[in-house]
């Protein structure tokens, strides 16, 4: 297989573990770990992870120079994109939050046209507006609004997320180019880590371990291993070949793999309005990532 193909498994097997985690992270929060306290856990256990395996990249020594960038990837990539998203979600309802989300691939392909000059095709336009149709579709049919204590600032806030990763997506383009994924992301992580301790400690040390069941605490190593740790690496593997377009566009896929878990475990079930708009995400996925002629 190329590598534009492992890439592009990477990036389907990301919104295959997020679309799994949205049902795992709710028997978790808020009962048993609050939102922030649950960051600071997935923080700190990938940072952990990511130092241990650090020996299995090559020897590169960072330039100085590119710290700055580091601290941006994990500004972006990990503080904001984590903390907006959560406290957001607290004030909106899961609908409005997961619809505000998909607007990411707007965002970066509008970002990827300024920011990197990257010449965006009438093909990857459709793609990007018929997957967010089939997603919209998909989260608003037949749903209610659900209780939102403060829409507006909630909306907002899950909009800075929606933004943030945008930014991530592009900043994090230019050290992957330069350097091996292994060098920098536990520097992008333990960067994120002091970054998102003055806001969940408290809720941390909140965590009561001797009560949380086990099927619980295998949920936890779940989203820490998985949604947070593995995510990551195949997010840094897919955006090696890949453009930020392309890559975001997979966001798409994760409401819809939502659904399909939610329906094998019979909390939700199968409608014609679900299965078009999975043949709208499909067919936006497929025209966003096709490559044609010497497009990446």
């Amino acid at each position: 297989m190329s590598k534009r193909t492992w890439a592009l498994i990477a990036a389907l097997l990301v919104s295959l573990i997020y679309g799994v985690s949205f049902t795992i992270a709710k028997d978790v929060m808020p009962t048993y770990v609050k939102p922030y306290g649950f960051i600071i856990l997935r923080v700190l256990g990938a940072t952990i992870l990511f130092w241990a395996i650090a020996f299995m990249g090559p020897k590169e020594k960072i330039q100085l120079k590119d710290f700055p960038r580091i601290i941006a990837a994990a500004f972006f990539g990990v503080a904001l994109n984590m903390l907006t998203f959560f406290k957001g979600l607290s004030f909106t309802s899961p609908i409005s939050a997961a619809v505000i989300m998909v607007t990411t691939p707007i965002i970066v392909l509008i970002l990827s046209a300024i920011i990197i000059k990257e010449k965006i095709k009438l093909r990857k336009i459709l793609g990007i507006l018929l997957g967010l149709f089939g997603t919209g579709f998909l989260i608003l049919y037949g749903k209610s609004i659900g209780n939102a204590t403060n829409a507006s600032l909630g909306n907002l806030l899950v909009f800075i997320n929606a933004v943030s990763y945008a930014f991530y997506l592009i900043v994090v383009k230019k050290l992957m180019d330069k350097y091996n994924a292994f060098t920098f992301v536990k520097w992008i992580y333990s960067f994120g880590l002091l970054m998102v301790l003055p806001f969940g400690w408290s809720e941390y040390q909140e965590i009561q371990w001797a009560t949380i069941p086990m099927p619980i605490l295998w949920e936890i190593g779940f989203v820490v291993v998985f949604t947070t740790f593995f995510t990551y690496l195949f997010n840094l593997v897919s955006m090696r070949e890949l453009k930020p377009t392309t890559v975001a566009v997979f966001i798409y896929l994760q409401p819809l793999f939502a659904t399909v878990f939610a329906i094998g475990l019979g909390k939700d079930e199968l409608t014609l309005v679900k299965i078009v708009s999975a043949v709208l995400i499909f067919v936006g996925v497929y025209l966003v990532t096709q490559k044609v002629k010497t497009n990446y």
